[in-house]
């Protein structure tokens, strides 16, 4: 028997099909991998296991994401991942389709979306149809004037990547798409619709694809209302690691429950 923080056996986990992890402050802190996570995925795969990322962070690319985590020694490709911008380009294509969208992020969010057929602007331009904002640590006070300006003085249905209020680094925190979010309100009088985490959809897409049922399936994250929020709103098993930003007492004092919560993905082992 395997007993986790709550004293709850949490032996059952081991033979799920399919393991969603989020990236920041589970599986690594910025550019450090965290003890065990090699191993863990190794033993996904000898369990004949599928492993995925659903990272609400914005700020790379899927291409970005799979080269940063080959050169921490990781062996995957573009279908272990499954991101907010990713989750962003479907509601976008569908609901707007080819029309001029506004878009604040990084270079490689931008060059994401319009790798993948999005028609995007980084100017003000009162022709377009819709605001998009991704996690942006290159944020310059000139992408800040754009895009107050385009919320300000045009009245278009306006989208955020991600919620997150802080994102981990290696002294600590800085802040994330939600901060940078409630900044922009101050400003606008506007809050935007998130796309990513807690929405089930990321969970839900990916369980399709690899065709796995709700108990088949476990999420883990550091966060207690994005990443446990999304498996509790998706209706699988969750499982909090406190090497990130919540901390058990948090977990106390939250309305947010995960089944499970462990010290990190190396409890697994």
């Amino acid at each position: 028997m395997r007993k986790d923080f709550l004293g709850k056996d949490y032996s059952k986990l081991l033979s799920k099909k399919l393991y969603l992890f989020d990236m920041d402050g589970t599986i690594y802190r910025e550019n450090y991998l965290f003890d065990g996570v090699k191993e863990l995925f190794k033993q996904i795969d000898n369990n004949g296991g599928k492993y995925v990322f659903i990272t609400n962070n914005s700020s790379k690319s899927v291409f970005d994401y799979v080269n940063k985590l080959k050169n921490m020694g990781l062996d995957v490709n573009e279908e272990n991942f499954f991101t907010s911008t990713q989750a962003a380009i479907r509601l976008f294509k569908s609901k707007f389709n080819d029309k001029l969208i506004y878009a604040q992020g990084t270079k490689s969010f931008i060059e994401e979306l319009k790798n993948n057929g999005l028609n995007v602007t980084l100017e003000y331009d009162e022709s377009a149809c819709a605001v998009l904002l991704g996690f942006d640590p290159e944020l310059t006070g000139e992408k800040l004037r754009i895009t107050c300006k385009m919320l300000t003085k045009l009245n278009i249905p306006y989208y955020a990547t991600n919620p997150d209020w802080v994102c981990p680094v290696d002294f600590g925190f800085i802040p994330d798409c939600g901060s940078m979010c409630f900044g922009i309100e101050k400003a606008t009088g506007k809050m935007p619709i998130y796309i990513g985490k807690p929405q089930p959809t990321m969970i839900n897409v990916v369980m399709e694809k690899f065709n796995c049922t709700k108990e088949e399936t476990v999420v883990f994250g550091d966060r207690l209302y994005t990443d446990i929020a999304s498996g509790y709103n998706a209706g699988v098993d969750t499982v909090l690691v406190l090497s990130g930003e919540a901390t058990m007492d948090d977990y106390k004092k939250s309305e947010i429950k995960s089944t499970y919560v462990l010290n990190s993905v190396k409890d697994m082992l």
